[in-house]
């Protein structure tokens, strides 16, 4: 029951993160130390599953499904979606500055929690950080487009959205943003606009079984330097959260709506008592990505000593056979 309640909980935040245009579900997924399972659980349900599935071998498919674990964070992640869209949307525009500073905390110590996992720092590994940095700054100050809103583009714009949501520090909401997509998006779920939604999720789906499987590749052959460029792209997309922002252009959207669409950081004109709360919340928010990195620690190192444990149990209990 831990395990389930502390798999909803991470599909809770996770959601909750990909519903704010800068931060990723992946980072979630990564500082809880479930972010190889989860692409392992995508290959299999992209791959063996669907194998089993078009064969007519229905029971061997479902029983390859790890339920265990894709049920409570999936459960989580779509019960932040469906009941927490219209609070973001209202947080974001009456108290922007907030939210920002907190998840601008949390994904700053997220950057320094993910360095630590490079095993050996070699020459390439510090060029991919740095250039990851540099391409994820750029590209977060990308000047947002308008898009078709064509049923394919939808679907081209789920395919590419979900890539971002599953990788730590690009955010798939800041991708729907850029293509001009995410008002509709958020729009058609909390109207409950079916069509678009399935049109949008088949994309994403297909999307999802491509880039997992590269990912998966990646993590298991070059370890370092994917991590390196991982930690490389958070480090860069905190451009996009900086919380003090003055708006240089606008443009009106679909709706009619005066939306900014060129911004610039600032520093706070005068040090006031929301400076201060938001600085409070930045800290909050590194305190709590710290905190939770150590919870994972002293897991694995419980784990560690537990099977070191048994095995010493074991060949003792051998000896006196």
């Amino acid at each position: 029951m831990k395990r389930y309640l502390r798999l909803f909980g991470t599909g809770l935040a996770m959601g909750t993160a990909d519903l704010i245009p800068g931060v990723s579900g992946g980072t979630i997924a990564f500082l809880s130390g479930i972010y190889e399972e989860l692409l392992h659980s995508i290959k299999i349900m992209s791959g063996e599953f669907l194998r089993l599935l078009l064969s007519g071998k229905i029971r061997e498919a479902f029983s390859v499904i790890p339920f265990k674990f894709l049920v409570p964070l999936t459960f989580g992640l779509f019960t932040a979606v469906l009941s927490l869209a219209n609070l973001m949307s209202y947080l974001l525009e009456e108290y922007p500055i907030f939210v920002w500073s907190f998840f601008f905390g949390l994904v700053l110590a997220s950057t320094w929690i993910v360095l630590k996992r490079v095993v050996k720092w070699d020459i390439s590994d510090k060029l991919a950080f740095v250039l990851s940095t540099i391409a994820a700054y750029i590209l977060v100050g990308a000047i947002p487009v308008e898009t078709p809103n064509t049923p394919f583009f939808i679907f081209v714009s789920g395919m590419i959205a979900i890539c971002a949501m599953i990788l730590p520090g690009i955010s798939g909401s800041f991708i729907l943003l850029l293509l001009g997509k995410y008002q509709q998006i958020l729009g058609a779920v909390t109207n409950k606009d079916v069509v678009t939604l399935a049109i949008f999720m088949v994309g994403a789906v297909l999307g999802l079984a491509l880039f997992s499987r590269l990912l998966s590749w990646l993590f298991k052959n070059h370890h370092d330097i994917s991590v390196a460029i991982l930690a490389g792209v958070m480090l860069g997309s905190i451009r996009k959260i900086w919380p003090w922002k003055e708006t240089v252009m606008t443009r009106i959207n679909s709706h009619g709506d005066v939306v900014p669409l060129v911004e610039e950081n600032i520093l706070p004109q005068t040090f006031d008592i929301s400076v201060l709360f938001a600085l409070v919340l930045a800290i909050i928010g590194a305190a709590l990505v710290i905190y939770f990195d150590r919870m994972q620690l002293t897991k694995e190192q419980t784990k560690d000593l537990t099977d070191l444990s048994f095995k010493k149990t074991h060949r003792d209990s051998l000896k006196n056979q």
